[in-house]
């Protein structure tokens, strides 16, 4: 039994995650709303990497770096809603110590995988617009597996210093975690010590990854938006135009989530709140990506309609 007092870390063996709802039949609801929502995401995802995978027209380093965004994706949607569902199932709102920091440093690795992927992308699509003539030399399959290296070891880090910092905390006020996941910044509000340095640690590290990412996309979209308008025929603006419409709107897509969750979190006191947008960040971004994909770049729609005609 764990009383809601100050403990050691040995004693705390598991936390209480904050639930969505008390009401059985709404329970009933929300776990049919979010079965739906994660199904729809991981076959939407897959369904890119298998046509990207299985059309040649499609084997470039823009799509095959959209093949990345998508596996992301699905890890990243993997990380909270499958534990939210099998807890509305189970009735059960119980995470263990060593499960609530793996979800912790998963989210974190997939949220920063997400942020470097879509600044890469940013930067081929500035190679592709404003070095056509060198595109296939600069992003040539060494440099684009070098990048997702990149990407991939900053998420670690970023990920494993989170880890490390959330292992620092030896004792807890309370087992009661504000999010229907294991957020860092909530784990490190139980702590019943001084966390400041271990704040302004965290804040500096996600300033960093943060700020720079949006930097890189707005400096490669500022140049392409120049290099675009000095081409003369307005049937290539507008085809330059269409190859950055999907990237563009998922970037708009995922930044302006995580800003939408960070401002209400900021404004509202509401700790359900706070944690309803949480959960709208983590699954409004990866399940839409697919649509915008599919629906705004005429290379998926047609080739889409290929597998379809080659498969079913």
């Amino acid at each position: 039994m764990i009383h809601n007092d100050v403990k050691n870390l040995t004693d705390v063996l598991e936390f209480h995650l904050m639930a969505i709802s008390e009401d059985p039949d709404l329970q009933l609801v929300f776990f049919g709303l979010f079965l739906s929502v994660y199904l729809v995401t991981v076959l939407g995802n897959l369904l890119i990497i298998l046509i990207i995978i299985f059309d040649s027209h499609l084997h470039t380093p823009m799509y095959f770096f959209l093949s990345n965004l998508s596996l992301i994706d699905i890890f990243f949607i993997s990380t909270t809603i499958p534990k939210m569902i099998v807890g509305l199932k189970m009735h059960s709102r119980v995470i263990s110590y060593a499960g609530c920091l793996t979800q912790m440093s998963l989210f974190l690795l997939f949220v920063c995988m997400d942020d470097m992927i879509l600044t890469v992308m940013a930067y081929d699509r500035f190679v592709a617009i404003c070095h056509p003539l060198h595109y296939t030399v600069i992003m040539n399959p060494q440099v684009c597996a070098v990048l997702i290296l990149l990407s991939f070891s900053i998420s670690v880090f970023d990920s494993q210093l989170h880890n490390l910092i959330a292992i620092q905390v030896t004792c807890f006020k309370d087992v009661e975690i504000a999010n229907f996941f294991c957020h860092p910044s909530q784990l490190l509000n139980l702590a019943c010590t001084n966390t400041l340095s271990s704040n302004i640690v965290i804040y500096f590290i996600g300033v960093i990854l943060g700020i720079f990412p949006v930097l890189g996309i707005i400096l490669s979209y500022c140049k392409i938006v120049f290099s675009i308008l000095k081409i003369p025929s307005s049937s290539s603006k507008y085809k330059a135009f269409s190859t950055c419409g999907s990237h563009l709107s998922v970037v708009c897509l995922f930044y302006g989530t995580g800003i939408g969750v960070y401002l209400g979190s900021a404004v509202s006191h509401s700790p359900q709140k706070n944690a309803v947008a949480s959960l709208i960040y983590t699954a409004v971004s990866p399940m839409l990506n697919p649509f915008i994909y599919t629906l705004r770049n005429r290379d998926i729609s047609n080739a889409l309609k290929r597998f379809r005609s080659r498969f079913l």
